[in-house]
């Protein structure tokens, strides 16, 4: 439930298409940096994700030798593919540079943080996901920001009122 699929839906550029959003992350984790990373997929996965059947509610990534792992990414099965039908919950390689999983890997070993995806998209024909290096919020952190929002919403509420007067 902590996503939001909008199949062709386009975004900021031409060519930018967004599938999935992962809605929950900005509410359960702080994000420290952003960056985007090619996904590999197989026929069916990529009919699936066009058609906007993924959700992002506990995937995450990890490294696995010298490489990172997209896991827990669900891609429902392409209903009209007769043969060679993918595994919806199987681990996808991320595309990133040598440099780009050095980095990661020294980040999220000290300083225990995770990467999570924000979201999955098209950019041309190819598929593209934007993934977060983030630390999880506590508790009172995430009630805080609850607070917070209803706290602006209610100015927001009280601004408008006097406008109308």
């Amino acid at each position: 439930m902590g996503e939001q699929a909008v199949p062709g839906k386009k975004a900021d550029s031409d060519d930018l298409m967004v599938v999935v959003r992962n809605r929950r992350a900005h509410h359960d984790y702080e994000i420290l940096d952003r960056f985007e990373a090619g996904l590999v997929l197989q026929g069916s996965e990529v009919k699936s994700l066009r058609a906007g059947k993924a959700s992002l509610s506990d995937a995450y990534a990890a490294p696995q030798g010298s490489e990172y792992f997209l896991l827990n990414l669900h891609i429902a099965a392409y209903e009209k593919a007769s043969i060679d039908l993918h595994n919806p919950m199987r681990p996808r390689k991320l595309l990133l540079h040598k440099n780009q999983i050095r980095r990661l890997l020294v980040r999220t070993q000290e300083r225990g943080l995770t990467l999570i995806p924000l979201q999955i998209y098209f950019r041309g024909h190819l598929a593209k996901v934007e993934l977060a290096l983030a630390r999880g919020k506590r508790k009172y952190d995430k009630r805080e920001a609850i607070a917070k929002r209803e706290a602006d919403r209610d100015l927001e509420r009280l601004r408008s009122a006097r406008e109308r007067e």
